[in-house]
């Protein structure tokens, strides 16, 4: 699998973050919509059905910042000997013409924090995805071509992420 933006692709497979492991929550798009998953989830809604899709609370830093915080975590974590945490968490956030769910999603970027521009421009992809603009075979294709060789550099993530945005 692979990290582009807040996509995590692999060859059958998108996540809005991390792939959910165990009773973790999370939320996987496939072609015919919307499912999110881990205990007590377990709801799907069709594309037709989706009216929006935001996220809220995913770390953003800079490069610089981002470099610093990772610095600060690694020294943080060998203090505590590495308790076994999942990776920072944000909401992601359903909205259909009935109702709006949030969901917690686990960031899928080493260091759990994302640069501003792969997390706008994956922002503007599930704004065109939600409005039915983007499709989401367009990652899986890339996926099956490329998820088995890991995540691309960070130039190659966000051409990626313009070309699926259309931006």
């Amino acid at each position: 699998m692979a990290m582009v933006g807040l996509f995590w692709i692999g060859e059958d497979s998108v996540y809005v973050g991390a792939e959910p492991v165990g009773g973790a929550s999370g939320v996987r798009l496939t072609e015919a919509g919307v499912e999110t998953l881990g205990a007590g989830q377990g709801r799907f809604w069709a594309w037709d059905e989706v009216v929006r899709i935001g996220t809220d609370g995913v770390p953003v830093r800079s490069a610089a910042r981002r470099m610093a915080s990772m610095a600060f975590d690694a020294v943080l974590a060998a203090v505590a000997a590495g308790g076994g945490e999942l990776p920072p968490a944000f909401l992601v956030e359903l909205v259909t013409a009935e109702e709006t769910v949030e969901v917690t999603a686990h960031v899928a970027v080493t260091g759990g924090i994302y640069q501003p521009s792969e997390y706008e421009l994956s922002v503007a992809l599930l704004e065109r995805l939600a409005e039915g603009r983007a499709e989401v075979g367009d990652l899986l294709a890339w996926g099956r071509d490329h998820a088995a060789g890991g995540t691309p550099p960070r130039e190659e993530r966000e051409a990626l992420l313009r070309k699926w945005a259309g931006v």
